[in-house]
Protein backbone atom coordinates (compact mmCIF):
# COMPACT_ATOMS: atom_id res chain seq x y z
CA UNK A 1 0.00 0.00 0.00
CA UNK A 2 1.51 3.61 -1.03
CA UNK A 3 1.18 5.72 1.84
CA UNK A 4 1.31 9.38 1.65
CA UNK A 5 3.41 12.00 3.49
CA UNK A 6 0.74 14.17 5.66
CA UNK A 7 1.62 17.85 6.66
CA UNK A 8 1.37 16.69 10.41
CA UNK A 9 3.86 14.56 9.53
CA UNK A 10 6.20 16.71 7.81
CA UNK A 11 6.44 18.56 10.71
CA UNK A 12 8.65 16.00 12.54
CA UNK A 13 11.26 15.21 9.75
CA UNK A 14 14.03 17.45 10.59
CA UNK A 15 15.46 18.28 7.13
CA UNK A 16 19.45 19.44 7.23
CA UNK A 17 19.91 22.37 4.94
CA UNK A 18 21.83 21.41 1.47
CA UNK A 19 22.02 24.58 -0.42
CA UNK A 20 25.02 25.46 -2.22
CA UNK A 21 26.09 25.74 -6.15
CA UNK A 22 26.28 23.10 -8.41
CA UNK A 23 29.35 20.86 -9.13
CA UNK A 24 31.76 21.15 -12.19
CA UNK A 25 31.31 17.53 -12.00
CA UNK A 26 27.92 17.56 -12.25
CA UNK A 27 26.45 16.75 -16.45
CA UNK A 28 24.46 20.02 -17.96
CA UNK A 29 21.33 17.22 -17.94
CA UNK A 30 20.26 17.50 -14.92
CA UNK A 31 17.72 14.56 -15.37
CA UNK A 32 21.42 12.19 -15.56
CA UNK A 33 21.59 12.84 -11.45
CA UNK A 34 17.96 12.90 -10.42
CA UNK A 35 18.21 15.90 -8.83
CA UNK A 36 18.78 19.47 -9.64
CA UNK A 37 19.52 22.71 -7.15
CA UNK A 38 16.07 23.52 -6.87
CA UNK A 39 14.93 20.47 -5.44
CA UNK A 40 17.05 21.16 -2.12
CA UNK A 41 15.74 24.63 -1.62
CA UNK A 42 12.88 23.90 0.43
CA UNK A 43 11.31 21.19 2.62
CA UNK A 44 8.57 20.85 0.31
CA UNK A 45 10.78 20.70 -3.17
CA UNK A 46 12.38 17.60 -0.91
CA UNK A 47 9.41 15.87 -0.45
CA UNK A 48 8.04 16.87 -3.90
CA UNK A 49 11.38 15.07 -5.42
CA UNK A 50 11.04 12.21 -3.20
CA UNK A 51 7.52 11.24 -4.72
CA UNK A 52 8.50 11.53 -7.75
CA UNK A 53 11.32 9.37 -7.19
CA UNK A 54 8.73 6.62 -5.65
CA UNK A 55 6.96 6.38 -8.87
CA UNK A 56 9.79 6.44 -10.94
CA UNK A 57 10.81 3.11 -9.33
CA UNK A 58 7.97 1.82 -8.34
CA UNK A 59 8.87 2.11 -4.73
CA UNK A 60 5.77 0.95 -1.94
CA UNK A 61 5.89 0.85 1.56
CA UNK A 62 3.68 -0.93 4.22
CA UNK A 63 3.38 2.08 6.63
CA UNK A 64 3.59 5.36 7.17
CA UNK A 65 6.20 4.14 9.36
CA UNK A 66 8.50 3.06 6.85
CA UNK A 67 7.71 5.56 4.48
CA UNK A 68 9.07 7.87 7.21
CA UNK A 69 12.30 6.17 7.81
CA UNK A 70 12.74 5.33 4.15
CA UNK A 71 12.44 9.28 3.72
CA UNK A 72 15.23 9.78 6.18
CA UNK A 73 17.44 7.49 4.10
CA UNK A 74 16.79 9.30 1.31
CA UNK A 75 17.43 12.26 2.20
CA UNK A 76 20.43 11.16 3.98
CA UNK A 77 22.05 9.44 0.46
CA UNK A 78 20.61 12.87 -1.10
CA UNK A 79 23.12 14.63 1.23
CA UNK A 80 26.49 12.59 0.52
CA UNK A 81 25.31 12.70 -3.18
CA UNK A 82 25.17 16.86 -3.48
CA UNK A 83 28.18 17.04 -1.49
CA UNK A 84 30.45 14.46 -3.52
CA UNK A 85 29.18 16.17 -6.56
CA UNK A 86 30.12 19.63 -5.38
CA UNK A 87 33.83 18.54 -4.61
CA UNK A 88 34.83 16.27 -6.94
CA UNK A 89 35.34 16.76 -10.70
CA UNK A 90 35.53 13.54 -12.69
CA UNK A 91 32.48 11.91 -11.94
CA UNK A 92 29.04 12.39 -10.63
CA UNK A 93 26.42 10.49 -8.65
CA UNK A 94 23.01 10.22 -8.91
CA UNK A 95 19.78 9.28 -7.34
CA UNK A 96 19.27 5.87 -8.84
CA UNK A 97 16.58 2.91 -7.18
CA UNK A 98 19.04 2.30 -4.36
CA UNK A 99 18.34 5.90 -2.65
CA UNK A 100 16.00 4.35 -0.03
CA UNK A 101 18.69 2.14 1.39
CA UNK A 102 21.38 2.78 4.03
CA UNK A 103 24.78 1.87 2.82
CA UNK A 104 25.12 -1.30 4.88
CA UNK A 105 21.96 -2.60 3.70
CA UNK A 106 22.86 -1.85 -0.19
CA UNK A 107 26.40 -3.85 1.34
CA UNK A 108 24.87 -6.57 2.45
CA UNK A 109 22.78 -7.70 -0.49
CA UNK A 110 24.66 -6.49 -3.45
CA UNK A 111 28.30 -7.60 -2.97
CA UNK A 112 29.52 -11.62 -2.94
CA UNK A 113 32.86 -11.91 -3.42
CA UNK A 114 35.39 -14.36 -0.93
CA UNK A 115 38.28 -12.68 -1.24
CA UNK A 116 41.77 -15.03 -0.93
CA UNK A 117 44.34 -14.34 1.27
CA UNK A 118 47.37 -12.23 -0.74
CA UNK A 119 49.42 -15.78 -0.03
CA UNK A 120 46.88 -18.20 -1.99
CA UNK A 121 46.20 -15.74 -4.83
CA UNK A 122 50.39 -14.93 -5.53
CA UNK A 123 50.50 -19.39 -5.19
CA UNK A 124 47.76 -19.42 -7.84
CA UNK A 125 48.75 -16.93 -10.39
CA UNK A 126 52.62 -17.73 -10.41
CA UNK A 127 51.74 -21.75 -10.94
CA UNK A 128 51.19 -21.49 -14.75
CA UNK A 129 52.69 -19.27 -17.58
CA UNK A 130 50.28 -16.62 -18.49
CA UNK A 131 49.65 -17.09 -22.57
CA UNK A 132 49.32 -13.54 -23.39
CA UNK A 133 52.75 -13.01 -21.59
CA UNK A 134 54.83 -12.40 -24.48
CA UNK A 135 52.49 -10.05 -26.59
CA UNK A 136 54.25 -6.72 -26.97
CA UNK A 137 52.69 -4.09 -24.50
CA UNK A 138 53.44 -1.39 -27.37
CA UNK A 139 51.11 -3.33 -30.01
CA UNK A 140 48.16 -3.12 -27.80
CA UNK A 141 45.36 -1.25 -28.94
CA UNK A 142 44.79 2.47 -27.91
CA UNK A 143 41.35 1.21 -26.81
CA UNK A 144 39.25 -1.82 -27.11
CA UNK A 145 35.68 -2.11 -26.32
CA UNK A 146 33.84 -5.92 -26.65
CA UNK A 147 30.61 -4.39 -26.64
CA UNK A 148 31.25 -3.21 -30.07
CA UNK A 149 32.40 -5.83 -31.19
CA UNK A 150 29.32 -8.23 -30.07
CA UNK A 151 31.07 -9.88 -27.50
CA UNK A 152 28.84 -8.79 -24.31
CA UNK A 153 25.39 -9.68 -23.70
CA UNK A 154 22.92 -6.91 -22.21
CA UNK A 155 23.64 -5.95 -18.64
CA UNK A 156 21.78 -8.13 -15.80
CA UNK A 157 20.96 -7.30 -12.73
CA UNK A 158 21.57 -9.83 -9.51
CA UNK A 159 18.98 -8.44 -6.89
CA UNK A 160 19.54 -8.86 -3.72
CA UNK A 161 21.39 -12.43 -3.53
CA UNK A 162 25.29 -12.12 -3.31
CA UNK A 163 25.62 -13.85 -6.93
CA UNK A 164 28.10 -10.69 -8.01
CA UNK A 165 31.16 -13.65 -8.51
CA UNK A 166 28.34 -15.98 -10.89
CA UNK A 167 27.75 -12.96 -13.60
CA UNK A 168 31.47 -11.99 -13.43
CA UNK A 169 32.55 -15.88 -14.37
CA UNK A 170 29.48 -16.05 -17.07
CA UNK A 171 30.13 -12.44 -18.52
CA UNK A 172 33.71 -13.56 -19.44
CA UNK A 173 32.23 -17.33 -20.76
CA UNK A 174 29.44 -15.24 -22.62
CA UNK A 175 32.46 -13.11 -24.24
CA UNK A 176 34.92 -15.96 -24.86
CA UNK A 177 32.31 -17.94 -26.42
CA UNK A 178 31.49 -15.00 -28.72
CA UNK A 179 34.68 -14.84 -30.00
CA UNK A 180 35.62 -18.40 -30.92
CA UNK A 181 32.42 -19.24 -32.02
CA UNK A 182 30.44 -16.03 -33.74
CA UNK A 183 27.25 -16.63 -31.21
CA UNK A 184 26.43 -14.36 -28.87
CA UNK A 185 24.54 -16.45 -26.18
CA UNK A 186 23.32 -15.26 -22.57
CA UNK A 187 24.44 -18.45 -20.16
CA UNK A 188 23.02 -19.32 -16.63
CA UNK A 189 24.08 -17.32 -13.70
CA UNK A 190 21.86 -19.91 -11.66
CA UNK A 191 23.45 -23.01 -12.56
CA UNK A 192 26.75 -21.88 -11.10
CA UNK A 193 24.92 -20.78 -7.57
CA UNK A 194 22.50 -24.14 -7.80
CA UNK A 195 25.58 -26.18 -8.71
CA UNK A 196 28.85 -24.66 -8.17
CA UNK A 197 29.26 -25.23 -4.83
CA UNK A 198 32.44 -26.11 -4.27
CA UNK A 199 34.20 -23.12 -2.63
CA UNK A 200 31.23 -21.11 -3.48
CA UNK A 201 27.87 -20.16 -1.71
CA UNK A 202 25.33 -19.15 -3.93
CA UNK A 203 23.59 -15.89 -2.76
CA UNK A 204 26.24 -15.64 0.25
CA UNK A 205 29.36 -15.22 -1.99
CA UNK A 206 31.82 -17.03 -4.56
CA UNK A 207 35.05 -17.14 -6.50
CA UNK A 208 35.13 -16.62 -10.17
CA UNK A 209 38.16 -19.32 -10.38
CA UNK A 210 35.62 -21.94 -8.43
CA UNK A 211 32.65 -20.90 -11.08
CA UNK A 212 35.26 -21.49 -13.92
CA UNK A 213 36.67 -25.01 -12.60
CA UNK A 214 32.86 -26.13 -12.65
CA UNK A 215 32.24 -25.16 -16.42
CA UNK A 216 35.27 -26.82 -17.47
CA UNK A 217 34.61 -29.91 -15.33
CA UNK A 218 31.03 -30.38 -15.80
CA UNK A 219 29.94 -30.53 -19.19
CA UNK A 220 29.51 -26.29 -19.87
CA UNK A 221 26.74 -24.02 -19.13
CA UNK A 222 23.50 -23.73 -19.96
CA UNK A 223 21.42 -20.49 -21.44
CA UNK A 224 19.94 -17.89 -19.71
CA UNK A 225 16.48 -18.96 -21.35
CA UNK A 226 16.97 -22.67 -20.58
CA UNK A 227 18.10 -22.48 -16.90
CA UNK A 228 16.52 -19.25 -15.53
CA UNK A 229 17.64 -16.51 -12.75
CA UNK A 230 15.80 -16.48 -9.38
CA UNK A 231 17.68 -14.52 -6.95
CA UNK A 232 17.80 -17.07 -4.61
CA UNK A 233 19.14 -20.68 -4.02
CA UNK A 234 18.18 -23.83 -5.76
CA UNK A 235 18.24 -27.59 -6.71
CA UNK A 236 21.45 -28.13 -9.04
CA UNK A 237 20.13 -29.73 -12.75
CA UNK A 238 22.71 -29.93 -14.86
CA UNK A 239 20.34 -30.33 -17.61
CA UNK A 240 17.00 -28.18 -16.27
CA UNK A 241 14.75 -28.28 -19.06
CA UNK A 242 11.00 -26.55 -19.57
CA UNK A 243 8.23 -29.04 -21.07
CA UNK A 244 8.36 -27.23 -24.16
CA UNK A 245 12.10 -27.38 -24.79
CA UNK A 246 13.76 -29.37 -27.90
CA UNK A 247 16.64 -30.52 -28.29
CA UNK A 248 17.51 -28.12 -30.29
CA UNK A 249 17.49 -25.24 -27.66
CA UNK A 250 19.66 -27.74 -24.90
CA UNK A 251 22.63 -25.57 -25.88
CA UNK A 252 25.56 -26.06 -23.45
CA UNK A 253 28.97 -23.77 -23.95
CA UNK A 254 31.74 -25.30 -22.68
CA UNK A 255 35.26 -24.15 -22.01
CA UNK A 256 39.01 -25.70 -22.00
CA UNK A 257 39.74 -24.04 -18.09
CA UNK A 258 40.73 -20.57 -17.25
CA UNK A 259 43.95 -18.83 -16.05
CA UNK A 260 44.61 -15.83 -13.54
CA UNK A 261 45.93 -12.63 -14.93
CA UNK A 262 49.38 -11.72 -12.64
CA UNK A 263 48.51 -10.10 -10.03
CA UNK A 264 48.99 -6.17 -9.04
CA UNK A 265 49.95 -5.77 -13.35
CA UNK A 266 48.22 -3.72 -15.26
CA UNK A 267 49.49 -4.17 -18.14
CA UNK A 268 48.88 -8.04 -17.92
CA UNK A 269 45.25 -6.97 -17.26
CA UNK A 270 45.40 -4.99 -20.53
CA UNK A 271 47.12 -8.12 -22.63
CA UNK A 272 44.51 -9.96 -21.49
CA UNK A 273 41.79 -7.59 -21.99
CA UNK A 274 42.88 -6.62 -25.45
CA UNK A 275 41.97 -10.75 -26.46
CA UNK A 276 39.15 -11.04 -24.24
CA UNK A 277 36.34 -10.04 -21.61
CA UNK A 278 37.84 -10.88 -17.75
CA UNK A 279 36.31 -11.12 -14.72
CA UNK A 280 37.90 -9.14 -12.41
CA UNK A 281 37.13 -8.19 -8.27
CA UNK A 282 37.00 -4.69 -7.11
CA UNK A 283 36.33 -3.13 -3.54
CA UNK A 284 32.80 -1.86 -4.22
CA UNK A 285 31.72 -1.01 -0.57
CA UNK A 286 31.89 2.61 -0.69
CA UNK A 287 29.25 4.70 -0.84
CA UNK A 288 30.07 6.44 -3.89
CA UNK A 289 30.15 3.25 -5.59
CA UNK A 290 26.45 3.04 -4.71
CA UNK A 291 25.34 6.12 -6.51
CA UNK A 292 27.96 6.24 -9.74
CA UNK A 293 26.04 7.83 -12.40
CA UNK A 294 28.78 8.50 -14.75
CA UNK A 295 32.44 9.58 -15.65
CA UNK A 296 35.38 8.39 -14.92
CA UNK A 297 35.87 6.69 -11.67
CA UNK A 298 38.39 7.49 -9.22
CA UNK A 299 37.61 6.54 -5.79
CA UNK A 300 37.87 6.98 -2.70
CA UNK A 301 38.08 3.16 -2.71
CA UNK A 302 40.22 0.44 -1.27
CA UNK A 303 41.67 -2.86 -1.55
CA UNK A 304 39.14 -5.07 0.34
CA UNK A 305 37.37 -7.26 -2.31
CA UNK A 306 34.32 -7.63 -2.37
CA UNK A 307 32.51 -7.67 -5.74
CA UNK A 308 33.03 -9.75 -8.95
CA UNK A 309 32.71 -7.51 -12.01
CA UNK A 310 33.60 -8.07 -15.71
CA UNK A 311 36.47 -5.62 -17.38
CA UNK A 312 34.81 -5.81 -21.23
CA UNK A 313 37.26 -2.77 -22.57
CA UNK A 314 39.53 0.30 -21.74
CA UNK A 315 40.68 3.12 -23.17
CA UNK A 316 43.41 5.94 -22.33
CA UNK A 317 41.63 6.73 -19.40
CA UNK A 318 39.88 4.07 -18.05
CA UNK A 319 39.11 0.19 -17.81
CA UNK A 320 35.08 0.31 -19.10
CA UNK A 321 33.72 -2.43 -16.63
CA UNK A 322 30.19 -4.18 -16.64
CA UNK A 323 28.14 -4.18 -13.73
CA UNK A 324 25.44 -6.49 -12.30
CA UNK A 325 23.08 -4.09 -10.86
CA UNK A 326 20.52 -3.63 -13.61
CA UNK A 327 20.74 -0.72 -16.49
CA UNK A 328 19.66 1.99 -14.56
CA UNK A 329 22.73 1.87 -12.10
CA UNK A 330 25.69 3.96 -13.50
CA UNK A 331 26.45 4.39 -17.38
CA UNK A 332 23.70 2.55 -18.25
CA UNK A 333 24.95 -0.53 -16.41
CA UNK A 334 28.55 0.07 -16.77
CA UNK A 335 31.78 1.95 -14.85
CA UNK A 336 34.61 3.54 -16.18
CA UNK A 337 37.57 2.81 -13.66
CA UNK A 338 40.38 5.14 -13.68
CA UNK A 339 43.59 3.00 -15.01
CA UNK A 340 47.28 4.39 -14.80
CA UNK A 341 46.77 5.43 -11.15
CA UNK A 342 50.43 4.37 -10.09
CA UNK A 343 49.31 2.02 -7.60
CA UNK A 344 50.13 -1.52 -8.45
CA UNK A 345 46.82 -2.97 -7.30
CA UNK A 346 44.82 -0.62 -9.54
CA UNK A 347 41.89 1.77 -8.34
CA UNK A 348 39.92 -0.02 -5.83
CA UNK A 349 42.29 -2.98 -6.44
CA UNK A 350 40.71 -4.03 -10.40
CA UNK A 351 44.77 -5.30 -10.49
CA UNK A 352 44.43 -8.90 -7.77
CA UNK A 353 42.53 -10.90 -8.83
CA UNK A 354 41.73 -10.79 -12.48
CA UNK A 355 40.96 -14.42 -14.04
CA UNK A 356 39.70 -15.30 -17.68
CA UNK A 357 38.31 -18.67 -19.39
CA UNK A 358 39.97 -20.17 -22.48
CA UNK A 359 38.04 -22.07 -24.70
CA UNK A 360 40.12 -24.81 -27.53
CA UNK A 361 39.32 -24.68 -30.95
CA UNK A 362 38.43 -27.99 -33.08
CA UNK A 363 39.71 -27.20 -35.67
CA UNK A 364 41.76 -23.98 -37.26
CA UNK A 365 42.42 -22.92 -41.11
CA UNK A 366 45.40 -21.16 -42.00
CA UNK A 367 44.74 -19.26 -44.75
CA UNK A 368 48.53 -17.82 -46.18
CA UNK A 369 47.41 -16.39 -49.28
CA UNK A 370 43.78 -15.31 -48.08
CA UNK A 371 42.46 -18.13 -50.36
CA UNK A 372 38.60 -19.33 -50.41
CA UNK A 373 38.37 -22.16 -47.73
CA UNK A 374 38.26 -25.65 -49.04
CA UNK A 375 35.36 -26.84 -46.55
CA UNK A 376 32.94 -24.45 -45.76
CA UNK A 377 33.33 -22.10 -42.17
CA UNK A 378 31.40 -22.98 -39.48
CA UNK A 379 31.57 -22.53 -35.72
CA UNK A 380 34.09 -25.18 -36.10
CA UNK A 381 36.46 -23.64 -37.96
CA UNK A 382 38.75 -20.41 -37.55
CA UNK A 383 40.43 -17.82 -39.71
CA UNK A 384 43.74 -16.72 -38.34
CA UNK A 385 46.22 -14.67 -40.05
CA UNK A 386 49.41 -16.71 -40.23
CA UNK A 387 50.81 -19.98 -39.37
CA UNK A 388 53.23 -18.36 -36.40
CA UNK A 389 49.72 -16.94 -34.79
CA UNK A 390 47.97 -21.12 -35.34
CA UNK A 391 51.35 -22.30 -33.61
CA UNK A 392 51.30 -19.21 -30.93
CA UNK A 393 48.01 -20.20 -29.98
CA UNK A 394 49.10 -24.18 -29.58
CA UNK A 395 47.29 -26.46 -32.70
CA UNK A 396 49.37 -28.81 -34.58
CA UNK A 397 49.26 -28.87 -38.34
CA UNK A 398 47.50 -32.33 -39.62
CA UNK A 399 47.04 -30.84 -43.27
CA UNK A 400 47.85 -28.57 -46.21
CA UNK A 401 46.76 -27.63 -49.79
CA UNK A 402 48.99 -26.16 -52.94
CA UNK A 403 46.09 -23.16 -52.70
CA UNK A 404 48.23 -21.78 -49.39
CA UNK A 405 45.57 -23.20 -46.97
CA UNK A 406 46.62 -25.41 -43.91
CA UNK A 407 44.59 -27.22 -41.53
CA UNK A 408 45.59 -27.53 -37.95
CA UNK A 409 44.45 -29.37 -34.89
CA UNK A 410 44.30 -28.09 -31.29
CA UNK A 411 46.51 -29.75 -29.26
CA UNK A 412 44.88 -29.67 -25.69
Amino acid sequence: MKVKLTVAALLVLCIGSMLGSSSSALPSDMSIVGYSPEDLSSHGKLMELFEQWLSRHGKAYASLEEKLRRFEVFRDNLHHIDETNRQVSSYWLGLNEFADLTHDEFKATHLGVISMPDEQQTIKTTSKAFRYEQVDASSLPKSVDWRKKGAVTGVKNQGQCGSCWAFSTVAAVEGINQIVTGNLTALSEQQLIDCATDGNHGCNGGIMDNAFSYIAHNGGLRTEEAYPYLMEEGSCHHRRRSEEEDDDEQVVVTISGYEDVPRNNEQALLKALAHQPVSVAIEASGRSFQFYAGGVFDGPCGTMLDHGVAAVGYDRDSIIVKNSWGPTWGEKGYIRMRRGTGKRHGLCGINKMASHAFRGFSHLVVFSRRRPPPLPLNRRWRDVDSCEEAVDEGFQEVDAGPSGWHKWRATG
